[in-house]
């Protein structure tokens, strides 16, 4: 046996050693303009060229009639590296491609290098398939192809356009456009892929609401309410729709019109799925946003205003986001609760409304111009069952979007999926419905049919048994497909079935009838450990290789020797069409048949899931993260445990993971994570089953939205419900709270010193504080200030109790803003405030910016440090008015003081950018004489308000600086001073937090 190297390893060897040396001259520096690309580089390039992709050991050049894999070295500098690790991919830099195409002799040599080289190239379709057959005279095929198929066209266009006498080519701009409109449907299309039958009843109350006419001329119309779909899971609703819009845009699409070639489809539309990460049904800016994006690609004339406005949408929403990150902030404290963190809720609900309707106006606007004669626009919105719940401001904003939409373009249909409409208290905002139920006979077969049962007598007896739910019908035409041609295996099958009883029994029935099939699927399973891994991983949202070993095996009597045998069976389970990728190394069961099972195996004594759920607790509380607590805690709310012990176990940032996790517990749980949310109510069910204290957290939360937008009424009647509370609710607050807006201030006043005494016997400190902070307000209201300050020293005096600085800090604020009033001022609370806030940690401070601002700016006239404190830890707030402010009182304190006007426009200009600011700003200078010109002509012209010049130091991130060196110039009026505070307040006067 020879002990040397072979010849192929020495040849492998010396290559390698080529490719270094290579590399190594590739990647010298260079010290002049590159020479001339040698023949065989130009060789491999033009043999790339044309490829997305390549194996460059397969690479080879025309006249090669085998690879030599001098590809690797002659391209090492030209490419990069793609595609997954184990497989040597490569592809042409751009700069190099687009040099290489234009340097070919014509469509021949293309031809020539590509029919060489697709053997080098990725398998399937691709742009280079499309090249090889335009070259070979087959012009693209861009009508009624989809997104992947226009995308490679595409990209086959704009090569081949390169190319020295390529002709025959289409617009690359019209294929752009085709590929837009085809993304834009993709969602659509994805929804009918399930086989849709029946629902002729339904396809024409939509075809009636969408072409219903318009208003006479002349007339103001009347907006059109939605028309919503609803039904239970399962049922098709968003496949009614997609089936709707698909069929109407078909059927009329025509090309030409201002798409310049681009199809033009009888109507503009918007879809809207609020399942995308990118919209929030709580942010309706952002639908506003995605229509004005959609309607762009419908109407490229048009698109660069549509586009903008998407732009202004977007930018709203991030505005949108920080002032309600302020109102959240606001709402952490008691003290910034009770009347600052409930008006600016009520402020931002209104002006976030006020911007989305002028927006959604604007897109109107747009599309009246951009459409010929009157269509509809239907505007198709699903997945909105987050919105509908009792007095949901979301619901109420979205209401005022469609009119101001509707006012633009009175011929506004909006067709919605959702659950059963809950009523909103704004006027005209009940909608139109159509229920969804169980498809009729004729239908139920003709959907197995088209599943796959062949034989119509079996279909028919399938139906008979199953019933007309769309998902049992789905699960029904499974199970008989995996029966195959056996006769007796289908009859059996169809044995097993219950027979259908009354109707009061139809929604058991269903159930009973889903789970069977589920079963029946489930035996088809080959490998009878992955069957019962199957069977009980349906009750887990996430299994992964080590949940099957350390969950799920036990229970189920499968032995698992180690990890390597865990990944083997879960590598199995992942490959059923039962489930779903659930992320790296993680898979899910499906959710439509999860929901079925769950509610199941719950009533089966013999199942594992119990156990399951048991391992699952344990598994998931010895692991730490918000991942791990998140799935303990669902387990635990699944077993039945008790709602408050499981509270204990709860983190911030759970209840966004447990996001729908609501819908497969028991309404008690289920009120748990309701309680938690942020936003949103919960259903009837949920509420009548819920945990008083659950109950009372989510009536707080639905009578803190209805308070907001106004509804008072509403919400007194919310609260009178479910009564005696317990004496930590919220609910006392916010009754006194409506009360007080009804006009019942004495009653607002009596119910508030009832609970404060309840809250006290309770030991309930927070609500307690809550509660004396609201009776000092209501107290200051009606005139009793000596009521207002004894209510407000025992808030203190609990604060402190409670060891809670920043709420002992806003006591102090709200006492000092009291004594401001009295004939006698006293300034005790001041001095005690300036104390409190040079002595809080600057972290403790920092997680409260506006009632940091708020007590600087109260107390800097004892306290010089205050200001610089404040705007160095959390600086001025956001928004034009503190500019403003700020300007008024700089102008001021050069009337005060002409001679501070040259110091201070030195550092205006230093801060915003000396060349971008004139010496003195446009106007009379105080002593009357003209302003000087500025010394050198700037190329554009420079802000010349003082108010435009704080605009560009805030621009440049200086705001902040500005008002620090501001501070330390002599200032003998004290406007500076008192500018930079009333900034610090947000451009307040005075009265409440900023």
């Amino acid at each position: 046996m020879s002990t040397g190297p072979s010849t192929e390893t020495t040849g492998a060897a010396a290559l390698c050693e080529l490719f270094r040396d290579r590399l190594r001259q590739e990647l010298r520096p260079g010290t002049g303009p590159p020479g001339p690309v040698p023949d065989t580089r130009c060789g491999y390039r033009r043999a790339a060229c044309l490829l997305t992709s390549f194996d460059p050991r397969e690479l080879r050049l025309p006249d090669e009639a085998v690879p030599t894999g001098r590809a690797l070295m002659e391209l090492a500098a030209d490419c990069a590296a793609t595609g997954m690790a184990d497989r040597t991919e490569w592809t042409l830099k751009p700069e190099v491609r687009e040099a290489t195409l234009r340097a070919l002799p014509g469509p021949d040599e293309a031809l020539r290098a590509l029919e060489a080289n697709l053997g080098a190239a990725p398998d399937g379709p691709g742009p280079e398939r499309v090249c090889l057959e335009v070259l070979r005279g087959t012009p693209p095929r861009a009508e009624g192809a989809g997104p992947d198929e226009l995308s490679d066209v595409l990209q086959a266009v704009l090569w081949l356009s390169l190319v020295p006498g390529v002709t025959g080519l289409p617009d690359a701009q019209v294929v752009q456009g085709e590929l837009e409109l085809s993304r834009l449907l993709q969602p659509l299309e994805r929804l009918v892929r399930v086989p849709f039958m029946g629902r002729d009843k339904e396809l024409a109350a939509l075809r009636d609401h969408v072409h219903a006419p318009g208003p006479p001329p002349g007339t103001r119309p009347a907006v059109p309410p939605p028309l919503v779909v609803h039904g239970p899971g399962g049922m098709g609703k968003s496949t009614l729709l997609a089936t709707f819009l698909l069929d109407s845009l078909r059927g009329g699409a025509e090309a030409g019109g201002t798409g310049g070639g681009v199809r033009r489809f009888p109507f503009p539309f918007a879809y809207i799925d609020f399942e995308r990460p990118t919209l929030s049904v709580h942010e309706p800016v952002t639908l506003i946003a995605e229509a004005a994006r959609q309607l762009g690609i419908q109407y490229p004339a048009f698109r660069a205003e549509l586009d903008a406005l998407a732009a202004a949408c977007q930018e709203e929403a991030h505005q949108q986001r920080a002032e309600e990150g302020r109102v959240v902030e606001l709402n952490r404290l008691a003290t910034t609760r009770a009347g600052l963190g409930r008006r600016s809720s009520r402020q931002f609900l209104t002006g976030a409304s006020e911007r989305e309707s002028a927006l959604s106006g604007q897109v109107g606007e747009v599309l009246r111009r951009a459409v010929s004669g009157e269509p509809p626009f239907v505007l198709v919105v699903d997945s909105f069952e987050e919105a509908q719940y009792r007095g949901s401001p979301a619901l109420g904003r979205m209401w005022a979007v469609f009119v101001a939409l509707s006012e633009a373009y009175p011929r506004v249909r909006a067709l919605v999926s959702g659950r059963s409409p809950v009523g909103h208290p704004a006027e005209g905002a009940r909608p139109v419905e159509i229920e969804l139920r169980d498809l009729d006979p004729d239908a139920s077969v003709a959907l197995l049919r088209a599943c796959g049962v062949a034989d119509p007598e079996v279909a028919r007896l399938l139906a008979d048994r199953v019933g007309g739910h769309p998902l049992s019908l789905r699960l029904a035409a499974r199970a008989a497909a995996l029966a195959g041609s056996d006769v007796m295996g289908v009859k059996e099958l169809i044995g097993s079935l219950p027979a259908r009883r009354r109707d009061f029994f139809r929604r058991v029935d269903q159930l009973l009838v889903q789970g069977i099939l589920y079963e029946r699927i489930l035996q088809h399973i080959p490998d009878p450990d992955v069957r019962r891994l199957a069977q009980a991983g349906l009750v887990l949202r996430l299994i992964t290789p080590e949940v099957v070993q350390e969950v799920l095996a036990g229970p189920c009597g499968v032995a698992v020797a180690g990890p390597e045998d865990a990944r083997r069976l879960f590598g199995t389970l992942s490959r059923l069409d039962l489930v779903e990728p659930a992320g790296p190394q993680a898979v899910r069961v499906r959710s439509d048949v999860r929901a079925i099972m769950l509610r199941l195996a719950a009533g089966d004594p013999a199942s594992p899931t119990r156990e399951v759920e048991r391992r699952a607790v344990e598994y998931y509380a010895a692991r730490e993260g918000l991942e791990a607590r998140a799935e303990e805690i669902y387990h635990r709310l699944r077993r039945g445990e008790h709602p408050r012990t499981v509270e204990e176990r709860w983190l911030p940032g759970v209840e966004r993971l447990l996001a729908g996790a609501q819908d497969e517990m028991s309404p008690r749980a289920a009120a748990l994570l309701n309680a938690h949310r942020r936003r949103g109510g919960a259903s009837d069910l949920v509420m009548a089953e819920a945990d008083q204290e659950d109950w009372e957290r989510i009536a707080a939360r639905e009578v803190e939205d209805l308070l907001a937008q106004g509804f008072t009424g509403q919400a007194l009647a919310r609260l009178a419900e479910r009564r005696p509370w317990t004496p930590c609710s919220a609910l006392h607050a916010l009754l006194a709270e409506a009360l007080d807006r009804a006009g019942q201030r004495a009653e607002a006043l009596r119910v508030v010193s009832d609970a404060v005494d309840g809250a006290r016997e309770a030991d309930c400190g927070e609500r307690q504080l809550e509660l004396l902070l609201l009776s000092a307000r209501l107290a200051e209201q009606d005139g009793d200030a000596d009521s207002a300050d004894r209510d407000l020293r025992l808030a203190e005096d609990v604060a402190i109790g409670l060891g809670q600085d920043l709420e002992a800090m806003g006591t102090l604020l709200a006492r000092a803003r009291l004594a401001e009033g009295a004939e006698v001022p006293d300034r005790d609370a001041d001095t005690r405030l300036a104390r409190r806030l040079r002595q809080v940690p600057d972290e403790v401070l920092a997680d409260q910016p506006s009632l940091v601002r708020a007590a600087a700016s109260q107390v800097y006239t004892l306290d010089a440090r205050a200001l610089d404190h404040a705007l160095d830890l959390v600086g001025l707030p956001d928004g034009d008015e503190v500019l403003e402010v700020l300007g008024t009182g700089l102008r001021r304190a050069v009337k005060a003081d002409p001679l501070l006007l040259r110091p201070l426009m030195d550092i205006l200009r230093s801060a915003a950018g000396a060349h971008d600011v004139p010496a003195r700003p446009a106007g009379p200078s105080p002593a009357g004489e003209p302003p000087p010109a500025p010394l050198t002509p700037p190329p554009s012209p420079p802000p010349t308000d003082v108010t435009d010049i704080l605009r560009l130091v805030r621009d440049r991130g200086m705001l902040d600086e500005l008002a620090r060196r501001l501070l330390v110039l002599r200032d003998g009026s004290g406007q500076i001073a008192a500018s930079v505070a009333a900034a610090l307040r947000g451009g307040g006067e005075g009265g409440e937090l900023p």
